[in-house]
């Protein structure tokens, strides 16, 4: 049977491909059945620990979900605008997606990142990847925030990266008219809170999990790590050899500070990585002042995506993951908090002296752990679009192929009616939830009619 879309306009639009409209981008689109946050349909060597291994391959015992903040849908859903709202600075220019951007694995692609008054942060923003995993809980570089939860409200109260006040940030929130019914389903009542809004910014951060890699892809096939993968070229296997293997076994040891499945730590606390030879930023120091071996050590970052997460290290220094494997193969400094994993039986720093074609095998297993459906997945998309794009050709018949992006409502700003005549079309034949005979009006007040 027969539908046809017929869309009255200004002017007639007719076999349209992929045609891009403005829309009100100061309201998020946001699907009318929430996006799944919480269902994790983890690989079976995610939650299974490889016999006789020396390490812990698994993330058994190291989530860091309390118990009153499971990721649900509607939570996370809330968090995903809240994350990506720009209204909630100071003057309306930065949200928590400015500096933990998609494309660039939930990270910076600059060095320092910039606050909505144009001042710059004091270290590289970090990976928002795998955030639940860490056994310690705590988070920033420096590990000053002791939950997730305490952590996703000091952006806001930063005075270079967003400038507000806790009580400013609910009055923001409480003001706008998207907010009431997202609270609504997500805590059973439209009451804002910075308690709240904590609690749907880290079910958001947590459900950002990565385990789709070609590197899992080969993981899957085998039965251990140390085995070689079908689906890796031999200089990808050769990388993660090195990777895998110890300092005296001619190997880079690297899996001792990036263990598990989400390359993340498992060890007790930050890291010295022996970037300097003298502090130039106490890191941890900071935050633990009274014990002297946390000077100059950094929290240790999940490697997934590690290939989008340029530039690299707490201050950005270096530029590409060539520089960074140059750093542990000839460049460790005797700083005196060195962790002593990165030191040889004399104490000094260790050096690798791998090859030319070691080092690439080295890069070209890291890149193996980039997983594109966390660039591509839309539930981890800005929902304020500036844009709505149609997807296929437009024209007066109805296909399969004409709708506009799966799952969503029509876009506010579109100036237009749309008239569906059909004695036939189903309303789960629509991409958008809403009943024939029916009048839908956007929050803009741009009407939509369904006949």
């Amino acid at each position: 049977m027969k539908t046809n879309y017929i869309f009255l306009l200004s002017f007639m639009l007719i076999f349209l491909v992929g045609m891009a409209l403005p829309v009100d981008s100061t309201y998020p689109i946001l699907p009318t059945t929430p996006f799944d946050y919480s269902t994790l349909n983890l690989p079976a060597h995610f939650t299974t620990d490889v016999p006789a291994s020396p390490l812990p391959t698994s993330i058994n015992g190291i989530d860091n979900t309390p118990v009153d903040n499971s990721v649900t849908d509607d939570g996370a859903t809330l968090g995903r605008v809240l994350f990506y709202d720009k209204k909630l600075s100071a003057n309306g220019t930065i949200s928590c997606a400015s500096c933990h951007q998609a494309e660039n694995g939930f990270s910076d692609s600059a060095p320092l990142s910039i606050g909505f008054d144009g001042g710059t942060t004091g270290r590289h923003s970090m990976t928002l990847i795998n955030a639940r995993w860490y056994q310690r809980g705590r988070f920033f570089w420096d590990e000053r925030a002791l939950t997730l939860e305490e952590q996703v409200l000091m952006p806001f109260q930063d005075p270079v990266e967003m400038g507000l006040t806790l009580t400013e940030l609910e009055n923001i929130v409480s003001q706008q008219s998207y907010y009431p019914d997202l609270f609504l389903n997500a805590f059973g009542d439209t009451n804002v809170t910075t308690d709240r809004i904590s609690k749907a910014l880290a079910q958001f951060v947590r459900s950002i999990v990565s385990y789709s890699s070609k590197y899992d892809v080969g993981r899957a096939q085998v039965s251990g790590i140390g085995a070689n993968f079908p689906n890796f070229t031999s200089e990808e296997n050769l990388g993660k050899q090195l990777f895998m293997q110890t300092i005296p076994n001619g190997g880079g040891a690297c899996f001792g500070c990036h263990t598990t499945e989400a390359f993340v730590s498992a060890n007790p606390g930050p890291q010295n990585n022996g970037l300097d030879l003298t502090t130039t930023d106490q890191g941890a120091g900071t935050t633990f002042p009274n014990n002297p071996i946390f000077e100059s050590r950094f929290k240790t970052s999940t490697l997934r995506n590690i290939e989008l997460t340029a530039p690299y290290m707490h201050d950005g220094r270096f530029a590409t993951l060539e520089e960074v494997v140059e750093h542990y193969n000839s460049g460790i400094q005797a700083h005196p908090t060195l962790s002593p994993a990165l030191t040889d039986a004399n104490g000094d720093p260790v050096q690798l002296n791998f090859t030319a074609t070691e080092k690439a095998a080295l890069v070209a297993f890291l890149k193996t752990l980039t997983d594109s459906t966390l660039v591509d997945n839309p539930k981890y998309s800005d929902p304020f679009i500036s844009t709505f794009t149609f997807q296929g050709t437009i024209d007066d018949d109805y296909h399969t192929d004409d709708n506009w992006d799966r799952g969503f409502t029509p876009p506010t700003g579109f100036e237009g009616s749309i008239f569906i005549d059909s004695d036939c079309i189903s309303e789960g034949n629509l991409p958008f939830d809403i009943g024939l005979g029916t009048e839908l009006t956007t929050k803009d007040g741009v009407t939509f009619e369904i006949k």
